[in-house]
C-alpha cells in the first residue's frame, strides 16, 4: 500500500506525470497507470479519506470478484484411471474425450492437476500404473511349515507370487525350493492360472533367473532365458538397489502373507499338494474382494483390462531343461550327469552347449544342434551313435587303440594287456579311451613299475577297469606278492566284474 499511497501523492499533489513517478518509484508506467485508474474507478484522490487503512484501502482498489456460478461436470476419475492402463492410453486423450461430452467441462490443466491428487489417495498398491500386459513375480519372505508324516520331520516351503500391474490379479503357490526347476515350474503354472502370456515379466534378481545381475544389461539364467523364448515374452529384470520397479509384487507378497499366509498358520499340512490346494481356496477369495477405493474387483479389472493384453498359450508347456557347457573328449564323448553321450569326432576337444531335458539331451555348438539323445540315468556308462565315431581307417588326430597300446607296453608287458583288454571288451574302442588315459596316467603318480605291478595283480584277479586298478595303486596291493592262480578263476578272468576272493587279500 506504500507505494500506490505515494504514487497518488505524487500524482494529485505534486502534479508529476506518469513516467516521473515511475522513474522515481523505480515502477513500471503500466504498473502506475493502473494504480490511478484504479483509484479513479474506487473515487480516490489525495489526500485520502480520514479513517481509510490499507486494508480498506486495498478492498477499494483491488474488489473481490464475484464468486463464479458455472457448474461444470466432474470426469470420472476411477473409469478415467482403469482406461489409463490400457496400451496406448493417454491423459491428453482421456480429457479430449471428457471435453466431447461436456464442451463447457474443465480445460486440461486443471483436468491433469485434479487427476494427480486422485491417484495420490489410492492405496500404493494400485497407485503404480501398469500397462496391461505386465507380471511382477518374486518370492515372499515367509514360509510355511509342512510336516512329513512318517518321520514327522518339518520342513519350510517357499511362497511364490506373481501378480498382474494393470489388474492387481494375484497368483501363488507353494514351492519346496527356489531353485531353478521350482521356479521355472511356477511359472508355467501361474500363466495356465492366468489363461494366457503376458508381454514382459519383471522378477527380481533371483540367481535362479538372473545369471548376473546389471544396471544396463542383465543376464539371464539360460534356462530362463528359453522359457521366455518359448513362450514368447519379454523378461525385463527389477534394477539392482532399486526396489520401486518391483513395488508392486512387494506388496502383493504383503496381501498374500496377510489374507492367505496368516489363515493357515493354526493349520497344519503334510504334503505340498495339500497346502496349495488350500492356497487356491483362498487365492480365489482373495482376487473376488472388493476394491476400497476403486470399484470392482482384482477379477473384474483382469477380465476387462489384462486379459485382452494376454497371448495365447502354446498347445504344449514349457518342459524343464538343464544347461551346461561340456568338453568333446578324445573318445567322441561328453560327460553329462555321470553319463557319457558320443558327438561327432569333428568336434573334439571343443566346447559345446548341453541341453539336459527329463527325457532329451541335445548337444549345440555355436547355436546348432550337433547331436540328440534319449536320457540316461546310468552313471558311468556310454550312449552312442555309431556315424559319431571316426571311419576306422582314419587316424583321427593320431588316437587309434594302436596307438594307446604301444604307450602301454612301453611301460609293461602287463600294462599293454590291460588296456588292450579294455579296448577290445568295448562295443567301440574309442569308448575305453578315457579308461586307458586314466590308467596311463597313473604312471607319472605312482611311477611306471608300481603301474605294471598292479596291472599284473588287475590280470591274475581279473578287474580290469580303471577303478580296480586305481584301488590297488591306493591301498598299495601292488607291492605285496601276487596271488596264486586258481583253475576256476583263470577261466573267468576275462570278465570285468568278477575279481575273485584273492582280490581282497
Amino acid at each position: 500500500m506504500r507505494h500506490i499511497k505515494e504514487v497518488l501523492r505524487l500524482y494529485f499533489e505534486q502534479k508529476r506525470s506518469r513516467r516521473e513517478i515511475a522513474r522515481s518509484l523505480k515502477l513500471s508506467p503500466t504498473t502506475v497507470a493502473d494504480y490511478l485508474q484504479r483509484a479513479q474507478v474506487a473515487g480516490l484522490g489525495y489526500p485520502l479519506p480520514e479513517g481509510l487503512d490499507d486494508d480498506a484501502l486495498h478492498q477499494r482498489l483491488f474488489p473481490t470478484p464475484p464468486p463464479v456460478t458455472v457448474v461444470r461436470p466432474a470426469p470420472d476419475w476411477p473409469q478415467v484411471y482403469a482406461d489409463l492402463k490400457r496400451k496406448g492410453m493417454t491423459l491428453t486423450l482421456a480429457w479430449q474425450e471428457y471435453k466431447a461430452v461436456h464442451p463447457a467441462g474443465y480445460q486440461f490443466s486443471w483436468f491433469s492437476d485434479a487427476y494427480r491428487r486422485y491417484v495420490g489417495q489410492l492405496d500404493i498398491t494400485l497407485r503404480q500404473n501398469h500397462s496391461a500386459g505386465v507380471c511382477l513375480v518374486d518370492y515372499g519372505g515367509l514360509t510355511v511349515p509342512v510336516v512329513d508324516g512318517p518321520t514327522g520331520e518339518i520342513r519350510q516351503a517357499q511362497v511364490f507370487v506373481g501378480v498382474l500391474g494393470a489388474s492387481n490379479y494375484t497368483y501363488c503357490e507353494a514351492t519346496w525350493t527356489q531353485t531353478r526347476p521350482d521356479w521355472i515350474g511356477a511359472h508355467v503354472r501361474m500363466l495356465a492360472f492366468f489363461g494366457g502370456v503376458p508381454e514382459v515379466l519383471v522378477p527380481d534378481n533371483l540367481k535362479s533367473g538372473v545369471k548376473h545381475a546389471c544396471f544396463f544389461d542383465p543376464e539371464l539364467n539360460p534356462t530362463y532365458r528359453e522359457f521366455a523364448a518359448y513362450y514368447g515374452v519379454a523378461v525385463l529384470p527389477a534394477r539392482p538397489g532399486k526396489p520401486r520397479d518391483k513395488a508392486k509384487v512387494e506388496v502383493a507378497v504383503q496381501i498374500v502373507e496377510r489374507w492367505v499366509l496368516a489363515r493357515l498358520r493354526h493349520r497344519t499340512f503334510f504334503t505340498l499338494a495339500e497346502l496349495n490346494r488350500v492356497i487356491r481356496e483362498l487365492l480365489v477369495e482373495l482376487n473376488q474382494r472388493p476394491f476400497k477405493k476403486l470399484p470392482g474387483t482384482r477379477l473384474s479389472l483382469f477380465a476387462a483390462i489384462d486379459q485382452p493384453a494376454l497371448k495365447p498359450l502354446p498347445l504344449q508347456p514349457y518342459e524343464f531343461a538343464e544347461w551346461q557347457y561340456a568338453r568333446v573328449n578324445i573318445d567322441c564323448h561328453i560327460e553329462v550327469d555321470g553319463h557319457y553321450y558320443s558327438v561327432p569326432y569333428c568336434l573334439l576337444r571343443q566346447q559345446v552347449e548341453v541341453r539336459l531335458a527329463q527325457r532329451v539331451v541335445e548337444v549345440c555348438f555355436r547355436g546348432n544342434r550337433v547331436a540328440s539323445h534319449a536320457r540316461s540315468y546310468q552313471r558311468g556308462y556310454p550312449t552312442t551313435i555309431t556315424e559319431h565315431l571316426p571311419p576306422q581307417h582314419q587316424n583321427y588326430l593320431g588316437w587309434t587303440p594302436e596307438r594307446l597300446v604301444r604307450w602301454a607296453e612301453r611301460i609293461g608287458k602287463a600294462t599293454g594287456q590291460v588296456i588292450e583288454s579294455i579296448l577290445t571288451h568295448r562295443q567301440h574302442p574309442q569308448q575305453g579311451y578315457r579308461a586307458c588315459l586314466g590308467i596311463l596316467r597313473f604312471s607319472k603318480t605312482y611311477g611306471p613299475p608300481r603301474l605294471e605291478a598292479a596291472c599284473q595283480r588287475a590280470l591274475r584277479i581279473g578287474a580290469l577297469s580303471y577303478r580296480s586298478i586305481h584301488s590297488i595303486l591306493k591301498t598299495g596291493l601292488d607291492q605285496q606278492p601276487l596271488p596264486p592262480a586258481a583253475a576256476d578263476e583263470q577261466a573267468c578272468s576275462a570278465h570285468d566284474n568278477v575279481r575273485g576272493p584273492s582280490y581282497y587279500h
